[in-house]
């Protein structure tokens, strides 16, 4: 698969580009704003520098960076390490949106969101995240089935994430509708998708069956910062 400059480094693209605005730091490290996804990203992954963050952090905070391995400096552990692959969309879209009736989740519904990624555990997300982009979900009720949005992105890119479904929802094929109604929005506007998946996460499979292709696999770290510098 064609390498891409922007997708490789996909997460200082969208903090240090789209998603400036919603983000602290500098020209070379950058946090997404705190009640955001609690993520942070580097322009050099090689050579990140921590100390440059530090007076937009707090002890006790937790953050998830990308495709850093080194050695954490002082002040600072990591607490998880694992690998995630980057999948971009390959297949063939659907004719038409099969959600049409999934709900646009708003400011809202912004509780109901982060207790469903609460449970479910899509991956690193805020109160506030669902403003990133364009969410949707399915409601019985009050409840908040399933729901699948964006979050990051950069020219011609945009992520799909926080795909998640109640356990008590299952089986009815709820976050599979929405991550294609979200597929052939971004179609619409000429941007291609993308999202991310943790190596021991099942739905790997079932998004290489719907037509998304690993792209690259990276190291993925929950860090702690402990006392800044």
């Amino acid at each position: 698969m064609q390498r891409d400059a922007q997708l490789d480094n996909i997460f200082w693209a969208s903090l240090n580009g789209p998603h400036r605005h919603w983000s602290d730091g500098t020209d070379s490290i950058r946090r997404y704003t705190q009640g955001f996804s609690p993520i942070i990203a580097f322009a050099d992954p090689a050579e990140p520098d921590f100390a440059a963050l530090a007076p937009w952090c707090a002890a006790g905070e937790h953050f998830y960076c990308d495709g850093w391995g080194g050695t954490p400096p002082p002040g600072w552990r990591v607490e998880v390490e694992s690998t995630m692959f980057r999948m971009l969309w390959a297949g063939a879209l659907p004719d038409a949106d099969p959600a049409p009736d999934a709900v646009p989740l708003r400011a809202g519904h912004a509780q109901q969101a982060l207790e469903l990624a609460t449970l479910c555990k899509p991956g690193p997300f805020g109160i506030r995240t669902i403003e990133l982009g364009d969410y949707f979900g399915y409601f019985d009720g009050e409840r908040l089935m399933a729901m699948a949005g964006e979050r990051l992105r950069a020219t011609g890119l945009c992520e799909i994430s926080g795909v998640c479904t109640h356990p008590d929802y299952q089986g009815r094929g709820l976050a599979k509708k929405l991550i294609a109604k979200l597929l052939l929005r971004h179609a619409a506007r000429g941007d291609r998708s993308f999202l991310h998946v943790m190596r021991s996460n099942p739905a790997h499979q079932l998004y290489l069956d719907m037509g998304f292709r690993d792209y690259l696999e990276s190291t993925v770290r929950v860090i702690s910062c402990q006392a800044p510098a």
